[in-house]
């Protein structure tokens, strides 16, 4: 089968960074799906592993989101047939998905939403996951924290994972969104996705937040840049309040959190199928009910730029764009 994988972890303009390479067609087994993929998109999982994982001269296949059609099943799956229509992002211990076929645990497969198409269904998974976890699983939205504005803080609003949690707060809370964005294409985006408030991370968080005169968010997600705005994090988030983060800082010193009995809360959407946990199909269930949003108009595609053939040229250039660290939604590629 077709993939593009890498032997040798580094920058993405080497020449080998990323390659087509022929490699033998998985045989599912368990709860295994055999998927033949249609679309895959990209995130920043993607070029983190490649520019830092070596994989001692094994071919390493990347791409934890794709959308394809089951074409075989293992002995002991109960949820799928082959026909079934999916979306997933599947897990870090398994080859990625860049390949014409992938295996993946039925537990954390959704079916994919009737309404989309692959390219548009391919840019949800992951990002969906994450935002779902942090949002509900994390910080428990429906309590509210006493004496806060009953908002919710998203740092970073133009990128993958902001982009369905402006959605997901909005579709399934009562609480005010205030994003942030400080380009006027990344402000467009974020409004209309729903954000009720704008403010510009380029400026003091904490003195933006104070001019919207709505008092202090009882909810803070930071996507991204959480080390250089932890202090105003610490000045602007309400007393025991709710703080999460996605992102790698070299170090996180929350203790300035302390005096206001802020909660800290880590996202990493693959600990369930890295560890196998307990509750490992909530994420299949969680695929499904996004798709139900999806499909009843409530929430949309995250979907920013399409790019075809799956290829190692056209990933290649889709890496590139994604670690610019400046896309406006997802960067899908589709087609093989």
């Amino acid at each position: 089968m077709k993939a593009i994988a890498y032997r040798n972890a580094g920058a993405i303009d080497r020449p080998d960074a990323l390659v087509n390479v022929e490699l033998d067609r998985p045989v599912p087994a368990g709860r295994d799906l055999l998927v033949e993929v249609r679309a895959i998109s990209v995130n920043p999982v993607d070029y983190k592993i490649r520019a830092n994982v070596d994989p001692d001269g094994a071919w390493k296949v990347l791409g934890w989101d794709a959308v394809g059609r089951v074409v075989e099943t293992g002995e002991s799956v109960a949820g799928f047939k082959v026909g079934d229509d999916v979306y997933y992002a599947g897990s870090l211990v398994r080859p990625g998905a860049n390949s014409q076929f992938h295996l993946v645990d039925e537990r954390i497969v959704g079916h994919k939403p009737a309404s989309l198409s692959d390219a548009e269904a391919a840019a949800l998974p992951l990002t969906a996951i994450t935002a779902w976890e942090m949002l509900f699983d994390r910080f428990d939205l429906t309590r509210k924290v006493p004496g806060s504005a009953n908002a919710i803080l998203i740092i970073g609003g133009a990128g993958g994972v902001a982009s369905i949690a402006i959605q997901l707060v909005r579709a399934l809370t009562d609480l005010t969104v205030i994003a942030t964005a400080s380009r006027p294409e990344t402000r467009d985006w974020v409004m209309d996705l729903g954000a009720h408030h704008v403010i510009d991370h380029s400026k003091p968080l904490a003195d933006e937040i104070k001019a919207l005169g709505i008092g202090s968010p009882g909810f803070v997600f930071s996507t991204n840049g959480t080390a250089d705005n932890l202090d105003a994090i610490v000045e602007l988030i309400a007393p025991q309040g709710h703080f999460g983060l996605i992102d790698d800082p070299e170090a996180l010193n929350v203790s300035a959190f302390k005096q206001k009995s802020v909660s800290t809360h880590w996202e990493f959407m693959f600990t369930r199928s890295m560890f196998e946990t307990a509750d490992m199909d909530e994420q299949g269930k969680l695929l499904n009910n996004v798709a139900e949003l999806i499909d009843t108009g409530r929430i949309r595609t995250t979907l920013g730029e399409v790019m075809t053939p799956i290829n190692a040229e056209t990933l290649k250039e889709a890496h590139r764009k994604s670690e610019a660290g400046r896309a406006k939604g997802k960067i899908v590629l589709e087609g093989f």
